[in-house]
């Protein structure tokens, strides 16, 4: 079944979704000058420091902009040619370029991995047997969404996070549950890339950013720093926007290591909306590139709109009061957010990068301004409805760890002496850690060499709190020991470790 098959197949299903119409270009016009607008006023008011849009209509760029700064404090502003890291956005730029290589007959869509990576493995036999291209893009290997991002947290490369998967245990049966997994996609990227022999990064230089002029688009962290027209990361802690830390993705390129500009991914939506042609060329075969949007695994309703959602190969199918559209949002909680919106039939997408975590001002945009073009008016505010929403995803979860840990015991018990605790613990999947009595007190050090440095605090006897997350103050992870009879630690339990039962580590010396 071809994609539009599929999508018509499914839209058939779902009568709330309308098809959305091809719209005329003055249509388009005026809502530009109300989106426009928009943002502008957002920057003004600091609703982020900065951000850039670009839309395409009818194999047309008809819109590119920035708005306010690259990096508050200093005077530099966002421009068109802008480089920002688009986090997961870079999933379905990495589905294209596997497309690519499916257009090559490089590989298949339904390629098992095992094929393409004889180490390839899972937890379980069969699923590492059978798992294919379509089922780690698509996330529905069993897999489970969080595998290997603490493991990027504490310092691992790439490679010795592929590896480790293997150890984590399923979160589903095989092909029956989705669950959002950075490691899972980039794992079949990256076995995807092999058949050329040639690095992901290169294959993707080589196959669809040269070839569409992209010449600000990298996966590597290096190229993006080497950019002097960047946007840095913002975050806002004490209620202002400021740049405290750098992301470097490279763990996780293929699903969340892109940077580029909106003038770049401007010819990547022209691409998909024009089933592989770009500017007269067929650089992707039809079938290739149409498998990427077809619905393979439902995602649940938009907790927002109530709009039926599904997955694709790295894309969302969303089918709402404005038709099937093709989208995909990103973020980093180091300071990033970033959002792709394509309407196939009404051959109409925007792209909005910003600098800033949390926001809703991508998704904001981005509904007016189809709002704007199919309906003429706004129908409601969303920038503060997807504001209020994404509070609701985080402010739950950290107002309650807060609370959990707000105070010890009263009384608490006191913990046993240091050297209880002290030494080295270790486990297959998070290797070594090592707790030592440093400048009074206890850290804990995770990750290759133990670069990864903690300071514990006692919470109770012998359980302990450590800032795992630095970009979320005052939510801790704890951290839990296991006293044997001899009065020592036998192992211990590090909770950021530990979403998928792998932070319990035995003690090694």
């Amino acid at each position: 079944m071809t994609s539009r098959h599929a999508l018509a197949f499914v839209a058939a299903l779902l009568p709330a979704a309308a098809l959305a119409a091809p719209v005329p270009r003055p249509q388009v016009e005026a809502a530009l000058t109300g989106m426009e607008a928009m943002a502008r006023e957002l920057t003004e008011k600091g609703a982020v420091p900065g951000l850039a849009i670009a839309v395409v209509h009818d194999d047309e760029v008809v819109y590119l902009g920035g708005f306010g700064l690259r990096e508050m404090g200093k005077a530099e502003t966002v421009g068109p040619d802008t480089v920002f890291q688009i986090a997961s956005m870079s999933k379905p730029v990495s589905s294209t370029v596997v497309a690519k290589l499916v257009s090559e007959k490089l590989v298949r869509w339904d390629s098992r991995m095992v094929e393409l990576n004889p180490r390839f493995a899972l937890h379980d036999p069969y699923p590492t047997a059978e798992v294919t291209l379509r089922d780690l893009f698509s996330h529905r290997s069993g897999l489970p969404g969080t595998s290997g991002d603490d493991l990027e947290a504490i310092g691992y490369d790439r490679d010795a996070i592929m590896l480790r998967l293997r150890l984590v245990p399923p979160s589903s049966s095989f092909r029956a549950g989705y669950a959002y997994s950075n490691a899972g996609l980039t794992q079949a990227a990256l076995a995807a890339a092999m058949a050329t022999g040639k690095d992901w990064e290169t294959v993707a230089d080589e196959l669809l950013f040269r070839p569409l002029g992209m010449a600000s688009t990298s996966y590597r962290h290096s190229d993006f720093l080497a950019r002097t027209d960047r946007a840095e990361l913002h975050v806002k802690p004490d209620g202002a926007w400021v740049h405290l830390v750098d992301r470097v993705p490279d763990a996780q390129a293929p699903a969340g290591g892109v940077s580029s500009t909106v003038r770049d991914l401007a010819e990547w939506m022209r691409l998909e909306l024009a089933q592989g042609a770009h500017n007269g060329d067929q650089v992707i075969h039809p079938d290739a590139i149409a498998a990427t949007h077809d619905p393979l695994i439902s995602r649940g309703p938009n907790h927002l709109t109530g709009a039926a959602s599904f997955y694709g190969l790295g894309w969302n199918l969303e089918y709402g009061r404005h038709g099937v559209s093709w989208g995909h949002a990103g973020a980093f909680s180091t300071g990033a957010r970033s959002l792709v919106t394509l309407y196939p039939d009404a051959d109409l997408g925007i792209v909005v990068l910003t600098n800033a975590f949390p926001t809703g001002v991508p998704e904001g945009i981005a509904a007016s301004f189809f709002d704007l073009v199919f309906e003429g008016k706004v129908s409601r505010d969303w920038v503060s409805a997807w504001d209020e929403a994404f509070a609701g995803l985080f402010g739950p979860y950290i107002e309650a760890t807060r609370a959990r840990y707000a105070n010890p015991p009263s009384p608490a018990t006191p913990p046993l002496p240091d050297g209880a605790y002290v030494g080295r613990y270790a486990n297959a999947y998070a290797g070594e850690a090592v707790v030592a009595a440093e400048n009074g007190g206890l850290v804990l050090k995770l990750g290759p060499e133990g670069k990864a440095v903690y300071p514990l605090r006692h919470f109770d006897r012998d359980f302990f709190l450590y800032d795992a997350d630095p970009e979320m103050p005052g939510v801790p992870s704890a951290l839990a020991f296991a006293v044997g009879p001899d009065g020592k630690a036998a192992s211990l339990t590090a909770g950021s470790l530990d979403s998928n039962g792998l932070g319990t580590m035995k003690r090694a010396d």
